[in-house]
C-alpha cells in the first residue's frame, strides 16, 4: 500500500550532447577560436565532466542572419526529434547572434526538448535566470556585430574623405602593401600603360569594344591579377570608370564624388573623348538593328552571327546598300566561315520552312494581328468593311515564307522567334538542328 505523506522524487533526465563548432570570423580570435581547437578544448571538458557526446557537427557560416546556417538548422531539427538534449560549445555567441536562432533556442529549452547548454566556462540550464544570461550574453555578441558594422562604415567613409580608394583596387592598380602608405593604391606597372591605351584606341581611333576585346586577348594575351582574359562587359566599365582620371563615387549611384590621392592614370579630356565615342557606338548598334542577328549560331565555332552595311556605287551615280551575315568570331578570332548577303538567305530560310519546327500557337496569333490590321486599315480608310467575313484557311508555313520575303525586321525577328528548330550558318548555307 502506498505510503501517505511521502514526496515522489522526479529522477533526472539524462543529458546527450551534440558537440557543435562553429567557425569564427573575427581576426582576433582565429588563434584560439578555430574549429580544430574548439573540439579539442570541448572534448576534454566532456571527459572532465563525464559528459556523453552523442554526435559532432561543424560549421563555417555566419551567426549574424537567422536561418542561414545548415548544420545549426539540422541540430535544431534533431532536438525536436529527440535525437539529444543538450549542446557543448565553445561560447554562447557560437549558438547565435541575432534573435531569429536564439529564439529556437529557448523555446525549445522552454519546451523542454532541451536541458542544458555547455560553453568552455558557463553552463546555461532550463531556468529563468540561466535562460535571461544566455539571451543577455548572444544579445550583447549582436551588439558588437551592429557596431562593428557601424565602424567598418564611418572608416570607409573616413578614408574616402581622405581620397583613398575603399576596397580592391581596380584593374590598372594595386593595393599598396607597404605599412606607411597603407589603404592607398598604387600604378600596376604591366597592366596601366595598357589601361591607357585602350582609351586611346577607343578615343583616337574609334575601335569598337569588341576589336578591343579581340586586341587584348589575342595580340597581347592580357590577363587580369587573377590570370583571367578581360571580358568584353569589363571592357565598358573600365572606359565609363572615372577612377582612371582621379575621381571616385562612393558608394556607388550616391552621387557622392571624391578626389583621390592615386596616380590617375589618363587625362578627364580623354576619359571624357573615349566615352563619346562609347555613346556613339552604343547609339548606332541600337539603331541598326538587323533582322537575323542574335538568332542563329555559327556552324563551325558556335558563335552568334553578326551583320554589317556595306555600300556600292553603282554606274548610275545611284548608292546601294547590302547586308551580310556571318560569324562574329566571339568564340574563334580566326573563324573561316565566309559571310552570306541578307537576300541569299532568307531564300535558303524559305526552303527551310517546311522542315522547321514551329511554334504554331505562336504563329497563329501574329498572324490574326496582322489580319486586324489589315480589316482596320481597309475600314478606316478605303471605307471597306469585310471584317465580318470570314477569311480563307491558311497555312501558317505560308504566312511565314511571307513574312521573310516582304516583313520588316521587326516582325521577320518576331518569326524567327516562333521557331523551335536552332538555324546554323556553315559555309554560305542555311542549315536547322
Amino acid at each position: 500500500m502506498p505510503t501517505r505523506g511521502l514526496t515522489k522524487i522526479a529522477t533526472p533526465i539524462k543529458v546527450k550532447y551534440c558537440l557543435y563548432a562553429r567557425k569564427s570570423t573575427e581576426s582576433e580570435e582565429r588563434q584560439v577560436l578555430s574549429i580544430d581547437s574548439q573540439i579539442k578544448e570541448m572534448l576534454q571538458l566532456a571527459e572532465r565532466e563525464n559528459l556523453e557526446i552523442v554526435c559532432m557537427k561543424r560549421e563555417s557560416h555566419s551567426a549574424k542572419e537567422t536561418g542561414q546556417r545548415p548544420v545549426f538548422n539540422e541540430i535544431i531539427s534533431e532536438i525536436k526529434e529527440g535525437k539529444f538534449n543538450g549542446i557543448l560549445t565553445w561560447a554562447p555567441d557560437r549558438i547565435s547572434r541575432n534573435a531569429g536562432d536564439l529564439g529556437q533556442v529557448v523555446d525549445l529549452m522552454d519546451a523542454n526538448l532541451l536541458q542544458d547548454i555547455r560553453t568552455f566556462g558557463q553552463r546555461f540550464m532550463n531556468s529563468p535566470n540561466d535562460k535571461f544570461m544566455l539571451m543577455i550574453l548572444c544579445g550583447q555578441a549582436k551588439l558588437e556585430n551592429d557596431n562593428r558594422g557601424i565602424n567598418v562604415k564611418r572608416g570607409l567613409r573616413t578614408r574616402v574623405e581622405m581620397g583613398l580608394w575603399p576596397g580592391v583596387a581596380p584593374i590598372g592598380y594595386m593595393n599598396q602593401k607597404r605599412m606607411d602608405l597603407k589603404c592607398q593604391i598604387i600604378l600596376d606597372p604591366d597592366r596601366a600603360p595598357i589601361i591607357k591605351k585602350i582609351f586611346e584606341k577607343m578615343a583616337y581611333e574609334r575601335w569598337s569594344g569588341r576589336k578591343i576585346y579581340h586586341w587584348l586577348k589575342f595580340e597581347l594575351n592580357f590577363k587580369t591579377p587573377g590570370n583571367h582574359d578581360l571580358a568584353l562587359g569589363s571592357i565598358f566599365r573600365i572606359i565609363q570608370n572615372h577612377i582612371y582620371y582621379g575621381q571616385f563615387e562612393y558608394p556607388r549611384k550616391s552621387d557622392n564624388w571624391y578626389q583621390g590621392k592615386h596616380e590617375p592614370i589618363v587625362t578627364k579630356e580623354l576619359f571624357d573623348k573615349a566615352n563619346q565615342q562609347l555613346k556613339r557606338d552604343v547609339i548606332v548598334r541600337e539603331s541598326h538593328e538587323f533582322a537575323f542577328t542574335k538568332l542563329m549560331t555559327c556552324g563551325l565555332c558556335g558563335s552568334g552571327i553578326s551583320a554589317e552595311e556595306k555600300y556600292k556605287k553603282l554606274k548610275n551615280g545611284t548608292v546601294a546598300k547590302y547586308i551580310y551575315y556571318g560569324c562574329g568570331r566571339s568564340k574563334d578570332r580566326h573563324c573561316k566561315n565566309p559571310y552570306l548577303r541578307e537576300e541569299e538567305l532568307i531564300e535558303q530560310l524559305i526552303k527551310l520552312i517546311d522542315k522547321i519546327d514551329m511554334n504554331d500557337v505562336g504563329l497563329q496569333i501574329k498572324f490574326e494581328e496582322e489580319l486586324k490590321r489589315i480589316n482596320n486599315f481597309n475600314k478606316g480608310v478605303l471605307e471597306i468593311n469585310n471584317s465580318n467575313k470570314k477569311h480563307k484557311e491558311i497555312n501558317l508555313k505560308t504566312y511565314a515564307k511571307y513574312v521573310l520575303r516582304s516583313g520588316s525586321n521587326e516582325e521577320k525577328r518576331e518569326l524567327m522567334g516562333c521557331f523551335k528548330s536552332r538555324i546554323k550558318l556553315i559555309k554560305q548555307i542555311a542549315t536547322i538542328e
